[in-house]
């Protein structure tokens, strides 16, 4: 079975391949020295410094192996490719909420790259799947688990 492609903005890209060369490099070699430290205090059975720095090596090696599979499946969205008139990963989109009656703003990136509290949401979210092919001015009614929430476009700018 194939895997499904993970797109991601070239920044989403970069973070995880930072992140991964901080496991590799720094991480490993420095919970390998806590373990080499605390095999060295004799019996491991009831040392509780070696089992955490072992449940931190695996916690490491965990997030290694998945950061490897996206990485794996990564597609980066390439702003020449894309329609700069039209919301797609990669856009950063100013909308007007009918019900509250304010401006909010949202980062639209990959499933891989998204977090709410700081209003970066998932192409493949319920708000970020409605928005996607939408121009300045269109107005989309969006089914989210809090009920049908209405914007108005206001502005697309492409996130750098």
């Amino acid at each position: 079975m194939e895997e499904k492609k993970n797109l991601m903005t070239y920044a989403g890209l970069q973070k995880l391949e930072d992140e991964l060369h901080e496991l590799k490099v720094v991480r490993r070699k420095a919970v390998a020295e806590k373990i080499k430290e605390a095999r060295e205090q004799g019996d491991i059975s009831e040392n509780a410094e070696y089992d955490a720095a072992m449940d931190e090596q695996r916690d490491i090696e965990a997030r290694i192996e998945e950061i490897g599979k996206l990485l794996k499946n990564a597609e980066v969205v390439v702003d020449d490719d894309i329609d700069s008139g039209k919301i797609n990963v990669g856009c950063t989109v100013r909308l007007y909420d009918e019900e509250f009656e304010e401006e909010v703003e949202y980062s639209i990136v990959g499933s891989s790259e998204a977090d709410s509290l700081h209003g970066k949401i998932s192409n493949e979210s319920p708000v970020g799947k409605a928005l996607i092919g939408h121009s300045v001015g269109d107005e989309i009614s969006v089914e989210t688990q809090a009920g049908t929430v209405e914007y108005k476009i206001l502005g697309i700018e492409r996130t750098a």
